[in-house]
């Protein structure tokens, strides 16, 4: 898939959303009820892409950018002949 049809896609799918966003004063309950559910779920995702993300991040380096020593690798040496 080309970037230029990627890009196209895209704003396909925003014009589709925003099309959605105006009617929705309009709509009944129902539709409401399950763009709200939508909306959520993508929303949930994204939230919980970022914990993930944040807590790697912070699995490897401190709070100050440092890595954390714990995580550090150690090499094993093999052991000396007697």
């Amino acid at each position: 898939m080309s970037s230029e049809s990627f890009l196209k896609e895209i704003q396909a799918i925003g014009e589709k959303f925003l099309l959605k966003l105006q009617k929705l004063p309009k709509a009944d309950p129902v539709e409401i009820a399950s763009f709200s559910v939508v909306l959520l779920f993508i929303v949930t995702v994204l939230v919980l892409t970022v914990i993930a993300c944040s807590c790697c991040c912070y699995s490897c380096c401190g709070c100050d950018g440092r890595p954390d020593p714990r995580h550090k690798k150690s090499r094993v040496r093999p052991a000396a002949r007697s």
